[in-house]
């Protein structure tokens, strides 16, 4: 048996779900496919470790959700609810002092005040400076990339507007992002501040999810990337849904559905058909039945997406460049369920519990960072792994009853193939977040109820990422914009005609934005637009 739709999308991750809705706002029957039970991808939240305590299985933050997907898709009218701290990053020392960075700069130079009176007066400057920078990086992200085989007006159109954004930058600032933009986050940092511990937080951003160090090039682009279209600045963003992050997922699907989107579970796809023409025309599932329809879209990363399409329809040439897509993945997620909210000499004899409400980031220096990076590069477990980590139950009490927390730790770095194997490291691993997590904050080993590890062979296994990368390709410059995820195909046109890519692996890249599943379907819709005036 054979349905016919107008579009189909591969995948219920929050970008196959944005995708959907916009359109099917435009007038597209759309269903979705999604091969686990749950929508949603990385947007997991789950209560299998202990009864009465959701606890978010990848994301935590979603600090960098477009505005315009949430009013595009009315996402408030369908029950989704932000939390915003105040307090964005606290990154505890290991000689008891911490760097607090708060959404209000003038309230953090004055605290940084007690560390350096020149990193003080610098902090406000450079908050501004990158909330500049990354303005543009913002307007880029909504544009679609040039393709020499799809130059159209309105690819020149949104090159004009990049360029007035550029114009639009003060002389000094336009020359700085052009020279800043390859560096590395150590040296960025280093330019502005002296102290170790606040340049390793702010260059912490730079790597999160990335197979990079500090002093790796063009992790300043990832930084300043981490602020575009967001009100993130220096600090970053430190965002968190009502309900955790499946409650996203769940605001998602309602409004696509609202617009009259279909979304199967349980179903894979084991390929993209194509009809005789070399066009695709839909999928097959792994239960035999085919799915036909006039344009498909994969929210798969794009190695996943090539290799669901016939080698000669594809042709070996973007086969072969295809698989040279770089996705080594070197993040792993560690959930802990905690008896109480741990101790940590940080926060003070009076226990400040607000420093914790943001994003808690353990990397006191940058050597501490680059060596766990060296590690990693070697297949082995680094001693001290960095990490970010969040209490979502410190935000949202109803995560947890009975006075227990949550704490999601997202630790870099892990190789995706261990030295030693993952069957036997798993525990080791755990045991290496544990024990460092207890550096600064002692005793938290002995209030962990329930824990999870879940390492890169895991993401690719169970969420479908290929080499476990959580972004679904490194977000290098040599796999930024036009060649994101391969020049020729930035356009979110990929392999043979008909078939989109509105992933992650698509500019702008990954995190919980939405934005590459907007621009997918916004060239969906221009391409539908044109076959109809032809037809006409």
């Amino acid at each position: 048996m054979s349905l016919h739709y107008d579009a189909v999308v591969i995948g219920a991750g929050h970008n196959g779900l944005v995708a959907a809705g916009y359109l099917a706002r435009g007038g597209l029957r759309t269903i979705v496919i999604e091969r686990a039970e749950r929508i949603g991808g990385a947007l997991g939240t789950t209560d299998e470790l202990a009864p009465g305590v959701r606890v978010p299985t990848l994301a935590h933050s979603v600090g960098r959700l477009a505005p315009s997907v949430a009013k595009d898709l009315r996402l408030y009218d369908h029950g989704l609810r932000l939390i915003q701290p105040e307090v964005r990053a606290w990154a505890p020392q290991p000689d008891g002092r911490a760097v607090t960075l708060w959404g209000d700069a003038g309230r953090t130079a004055e605290e940084l005040r007690l560390w350096s009176a020149h990193d003080a007066d610098a902090y406000p400057a450079f908050d501004a400076r990158v909330r500049a920078l990354a303005k543009v990086l913002g307007r880029l992200d909504e544009l679609t990339p040039p393709s020499a085989a799809t130059l159209s007006a309105e690819g020149a159109l949104g090159a004009m507007r990049l360029v007035q954004a550029f114009r639009g930058l003060e002389r000094k600032d336009a020359q700085t992002l052009l020279r800043v933009l390859p560096m590395d986050a150590a040296d960025f940092v280093a330019e502005h501040f002296d102290t170790d511990a606040l340049r390793a937080l702010l260059a912490f951003r730079g790597v999160l999810y990335a197979s990079m160090g500090p002093w790796s090039a063009g992790t300043t682009a990832v930084l300043l990337g981490d602020s575009a279209g967001n009100e993130g600045g220096a600090p970053g963003p430190a965002v968190f849904v009502e309900g955790g992050p499946a409650a996203l997922a769940a605001a998602l699907a309602s409004a696509a559905r609202s617009f009259g989107v279909q979304i199967r579970t349980g179903a894979e796809v084991t390929s993209i058909t194509a009809d005789s023409e070399g066009k695709a025309s839909g999928v097959a599932l792994v239960s035999g039945e085919e799915i036909e329809a006039g344009v498909v879209i994969s929210g798969a990363d794009p190695k996943r997406t090539l290799r669901l399409v016939d080698p000669v329809e594809l042709g070996p040439t973007l086969r072969w460049r295809g698989e040279n897509i770089r996705t080594p993945g070197a993040t792993a997620k560690v959930n802990l369920v905690l008896g109480d909210v741990p101790r940590f000499p940080a926060l003070g004899a009076d226990g400040d519990l607000q420093r914790l409400q943001g994003r808690v980031v353990l990397a006191p220096s940058i050597d501490w960072i680059e060596g766990a990076f060296d590690a990693t590069k070697y297949g082995r477990i680094p001693e001290s792994p960095p990490m970010e980590a969040t209490f979502p139950t410190l935000v949202d009490p109803q995560l947890a009853s009975g006075g227990r927390h949550v704490m999601s730790v997202i630790v870099q770095y892990a190789p995706y193939d261990l030295e030693s194997g993952w069957a036997t490291g798993r525990d080791d691993f755990g045991d290496r977040v544990v024990k460092t997590l207890d550096g600064f904050a002692p005793g938290i080993a002995d209030l962990v109820l329930e824990r999870q590890v879940i390492t890169p062979r895991d993401l690719e296994r169970d969420y479908g990422l290929t080499g476990g990368h959580a972004l679904h390709a490194e977000p290098s410059l040599d796999q930024f914009f036009a060649w994101r995820p391969l020049w020729g195909h930035a356009d979110y046109r990929m392999g043979i005609p008909g078939l989109y890519l509105c992933g992650s692996g698509a500019h702008p890249g990954g995190g919980i934005t939405g934005r590459p599943g907007a621009n997918a379907a916004r060239e969906v819709l221009a391409d539908h637009r044109r076959r109809q005036r032809r037809a006409e």
